[in-house]
């Protein structure tokens, strides 16, 4: 059996973790045995659907109509649309109730993390709805010394203290703080990896991002490669979001050993604790405290504890967790029973209670 990975809408939504998450389920579930297809197979067992696009929802019909289930994945919410694109906030009420249409298509809804899960479950929705993060493939994503000198070198940073951001360059993703976080740390050098049409910002941004102090550098979308070098060569990684479903960059920074500095919000509950394995602060003063402190080295080293997150999450591990709800939703049969090995023993007293009974 086979589980149809529908990847319509990537060119969209490829640069995004919506993108990479379809890349990690793949991943996924080769690592734990499960063949995974691109188009209708004859021994197709489920869809999965990522994407709220309409060519989404007819993919969904199509399978209903061969019979097929339907797992679709819920990256996104209303809370997460808000803050993010040129009038998102007046459209979030209606993107609400179209997701809610699209998950609710599904016979499965997946989405990464228990806050998310509690947010649809207020939406209404009736399906089964599991909570599995998105992974990370911590054998690329590894703490690397040797990368910081690439990095370092690639944007002529010399030995320059420096802090990095990843995501789209939206309000939601905390880009504000991160430039006024910049502006109270002349001495140290920003980096923020990530790229949004400026055509589908609001006007605050795009005067922000043209007013961004010297010290800030915008290298754009870059590979993973490049990604995981600025992750291994930078001193902090700050990610200061106000709202996700889990965050894909906090779990690849993580995994390098970076320490990591995010807003207090109430996705990291119950797997991100603060001055345990993060640091998880609620204002730019708060930020700017803690990022002096790590760079200055009077803040314990969370990394370690950080990089043990990251291996929970891992692709195997969720690999694993992705076939055990395809068996409880009946898309995968249960796994095999062996025979128990053959023992002269147990024979001899199976012989010796069948003569008893005659």
């Amino acid at each position: 059996m086979r589980i149809y990975i529908y990847t319509g809408g990537e060119k969209v939504v490829g640069k995004s973790g919506v993108g990479q998450a379809i890349r990690h389920q793949k991943s996924c579930l080769d690592r734990c045995g499960v063949s995974v297809t691109e188009r209708w197979t004859a021994d197709t067992a489920a869809v999965h659907i990522n994407t709220v696009l309409p060519d989404s929802v007819l993919t969904a019909l199509g399978a209903r109509l061969r019979g097929k289930k339907v797992v679709w994945y819920g990256h996104s919410t209303m809370e997460d649309f808000r803050k993010s694109f040129r009038g998102s906030d007046l459209l979030a009420p209606l993107f609400r109730r179209w997701i809610t249409f699209c998950y609710g298509l599904g016979d499965v809804v997946i989405t990464p993390t228990e806050y998310s899960s509690h947010l649809l479950a207020g939406y209404g929705i009736r399906k089964p709805v599991y909570s599995l993060s998105n992974g990370v493939d911590t054998a690329y994503f590894h703490p690397d010394p040797a990368l910081r000198a690439s990095f370092r070198k690639r944007y002529g940073l010399g030995e320059e203290k420096v802090v990095i951001s990843v995501g789209h360059t939206i309000a939601r993703k905390g880009l504000l703080d991160f430039l006024e976080l910049a502006r109270r740390m002349p001495e140290v050098r920003f980096l923020w990896f990530g790229w949004t049409d400026p055509r589908l910002l609001p006007r605050e941004i795009n005067d922000a991002l043209d007013a961004a102090p010297d010290n800030v550098m915008f290298p754009g979308y870059v590979d993973r490669e490049q990604l995981r070098e600025a992750y291994c060569g930078a001193d902090v990684f700050a990610f200061l979001s106000h709202e996700e479903t889990e965050g894909i960059v906090v779990l690849e920074a993580l995994a390098c050993g970076i320490p990591t500095v995010l807003r207090d919000i109430p996705v990291y509950e119950g797997w991100l604790e603060d001055g345990k394995n993060v640091y998880k602060k609620l204002n730019i003063d708060r930020f700017q405290q803690t990022v002096d402190g790590i760079l200055k080295k009077t803040l314990p080293d969370l990394t370690a504890a950080g990089r043990c997150v990251a291996e929970t999450r891992s692709l195997e591990a969720v690999g694993e967790r992705l076939r055990d709800i395809y068996r409880r939703e009946q898309i995968l049969p249960p796994p095999r029973q062996t025979a128990p090995a053959f023992s002269p023993h147990r024979a001899a007293l199976r012989r010796s209670n069948w003569f008893s009974r005659l």
